[in-house]
């Protein structure tokens, strides 16, 4: 009889992991759901103990597909990636067919027939073949970890239990909206400085390397090895160093940009680079915003959804996108795990402000604890939307100011040489 290694979540939303003797893999999600576990994982394992890889994901009434026909993949970076926009619009869309009142599976179909984007068609074309086969639609947008991550599955996954399944989905498409909103606010007022920095990072080349070049033989010519003032020098210098030595810069650049990803991608690497964007004097109070808007938009639309508190905590800590306050909120889980509240916690890792800790407080000692959460969250967006039109205003004469001085400095470093040639020619 096959093994197969499960990976499976509990009530409180921990990860537990076994393996198990079974027929196939339908018998495997059977065992695990009589023991109220939630399978996100099943691969078979070989007779050494070595995996084979993932079962077929595509599974119809309990069995793996099965035949002699040969399915060509494209590897990962090839394959079209789902956007949230596209998701966000998929979610609206299955929400506004479930609140009509059609079933789930010719919902799934109807969407199906309409999507282009290749991968969600493909996960559609998957989920409806699970659902048709007994899955729940949870259990079938699990086996899609790359298109739907935890808050889409336990969300729905709450949904299926309370019967609300369209009031989930809902849920889901506005919090999606909502945070597709914040993201687009804030790349429009990152236009201005990128296009700017790029601009003068062209007119710097252009002078480095074709006009400064050009100076330095004037002066060689006219000075006659006469010293140059030393900021003319240093900007000859950097000059000739793009001009003959490109390469060694180039090389130097990458080897940096590769060391600072991978140290970026260690963990005490992420936890200093998050604490630093939450502190920095411009951008730290729009990243501090964000990130508590994030959060307590997440927490609160899992717990109105239906999802035990536990295992919203570790949801919201996995898709904080801030180590500092993953960090905090695994604080938050650990004490409310012992009994005790979350705004305690809250206000002794020192990252959410007063006002959320006491307007947690509040909701906790109400009872309306997810409705507050969505509060806050409203009033930290409106505020990521003022902190954004003020960043704006602050950012174009910074970068206008740093553009005229790096030009202003070449510009000077140039003609200070050229004054004293010209009064030496008319002496």
């Amino acid at each position: 009889m096959p093994k197969f290694r499960y990976t499976a979540m509990d009530a409180d939303g921990g990860e537990i992991q076994g393996v198990m003797d079974a027929a196939n893999q339908s018998q495997v999600l059977t065992a695990i759901r009589s023991k109220n576990y939630f399978p996100t994982k099943v691969v078979e394992l070989g007779n050494e103990g070595g995996s084979k890889g993932p079962v077929a994901a595509s599974v119809k009434g309990g069995q793996p597909n099965k035949g002699l026909s040969m399915e060509i993949k494209l590897p990962g970076f090839l394959k079209a990636r789902v956007k949230n926009k596209t998701l966000m619009t998929f979610t609206r869309q299955l929400a506004t067919l479930q609140d009509a009142g059609l079933p789930l599976l010719r919902g799934l179909r109807i969407l199906l027939k309409q999507e282009k984007n290749p991968a969600l068609r493909e996960a559609l074309a998957g989920m409806g073949e699970s659902v048709e086969g007994g899955s729940t639609f949870s259990e079938a947008l699990a086996q899609y970890p790359k298109i739907f991550d935890n808050l889409f599955v336990n969300m729905v996954k709450a949904g299926e239990a309370g019967g609300v399944m369209e009031v989930v989905l809902i849920r889901l498409a506005e919090f999606m909206e909502k945070a597709q909103r914040i993201r687009n606010k804030i790349k429009s007022a990152m236009v201005y400085p990128v296009v700017v920095l790029v601009f003068a990072m062209i007119i710097l080349s252009f002078l480095m390397i074709r006009v400064i070049p050009n100076f330095a033989e004037i002066f060689d010519d006219l000075l006659e090895g006469k010293p140059l003032p030393a900021l003319t020098q240093f900007v000859i210098n950097v000059s000739h160093g793009f001009v003959h030595r490109w390469y060694y810069i180039l090389g130097t650049i990458v080897v940096l940009i590769v060391l600072w990803q991978a140290w970026r991608a260690t963990r005490q690497g992420r936890y200093i680079l998050d604490m630093v964007k939450l502190r920095a004097p411009v951008f730290g109070p729009l990243f501090s915003k964000t990130a508590i808007a994030r959060f307590t938009r997440t927490l609160g639309t899992l717990m109105s959804s239906g999802v035990p508190v536990l295992q919203a905590l570790n949801i919201v800590r996995d898709t904080a996108g801030n180590a500092v306050v993953a960090k905090a909120v695994q604080q938050v889980h650990d004490s409310v795990k012992e009994g005790d509240t979350m705004a305690l916690p809250m206000d002794v890792c020192g990252v959410f402000p007063g006002m959320v800790v006491s307007m947690v407080d509040v909701g906790e000692e109400t009872g309306a604890l997810p409705e507050m959460l969505v509060k806050i969250a409203d009033n930290y967006e409106d505020e990521v939307d003022t902190a954004v039109e003020g960043l704006t205003s602050v950012i174009e004469p910074i970068m206008i100011i740093l553009l005229a001085l790096i030009i202003g400095t070449i510009v000077i470093a140039m003609f200070v040489p050229l004054i004293s040639i010209i009064g030496e020619m008319s002496g």
